[in-house]
């Protein structure tokens, strides 16, 4: 896109994140193809024979770079033993999104050693390789520090109201509203002395999907 001076304008984030290819029907088709004969274990000539079809024009497929025929994407299928539709399910993918209005979040009281501890689930993931779990975290008057948390993948807090002594593994970090800490969940965390409350600060836990 072009400015009103005719300069090209640059609307990335600045995120380091890769780009999301926006791939043609023949390039989702050839990659799904790949991926489920991968899962059968099977190489190009075995799949090739078994649905009829020569070696070369299945890797031309699987690179996407011939539209095959009906019959041919039929005779894959039948080869992967699994329906027509499954072969388009990656060009089919919806991209997911959760929206949760204020207040609506699902709440969840912590008991035993984390009494005073409420947590406000404020989205969830539907599918993907990565699993996004946003808290809204309120450390009420009766709170008692914890700092036994540990699990899987990274967690980023930012700090909102009230004041907190967070404990990651060896070191501990005064947070105030605005501060912000990102961390491996992998080593034991959590509040270690409960300074200003109640307190209130933002959770997001991310790590990978299992598969089954």
């Amino acid at each position: 896109m072009t400015d009103s001076d005719g300069d090209e304008q640059d609307f990335t984030t600045g995120s380091g994140a890769p780009a999301v290819a926006n791939r043609t029907l023949e390039q989702a088709l050839g990659l799904q193809i790949r991926h489920l004969r991968r899962q059968l274990d099977l190489t190009v000539a075995h799949l090739a024979t078994a649905a009829g079809i020569s070696t070369g024009m299945l890797s031309k497929i699987e690179n996407g770079q011939i539209s095959p025929s009906l019959s041919t994407v039929q005779a894959l299928a039948g080869a992967l033993n699994v329906p027509i539709t499954a072969l388009f399910a990656s060009f089919d993918e919806k991209r997911d999104c959760s929206y949760v209005k204020a207040g609506q979040g699902v709440v969840i009281e912590r008991r035993g050693t984390k009494v005073g501890h409420q947590y406000q689930l404020l989205g969830h993931a539907l599918g993907g390789d990565i699993v996004c779990e946003p808290y809204l975290i309120t450390l009420r008057e009766e709170a008692a520090p914890y700092t036994a948390f540990q699990h899987g993948g990274a967690e980023f807090i930012y700090m909102l109201a009230g004041e907190i002594e967070y404990r990651h593994a060896d070191r501990l970090y005064a947070l105030k509203p605005g501060d912000a800490l990102l961390f491996d969940s992998g080593a034991a965390h959590g509040p270690e002395r409960l300074t200003g409350l109640p307190a209130t600060y933002l959770s997001v836990i991310i790590y990978p999907r299992e598969r089954e």
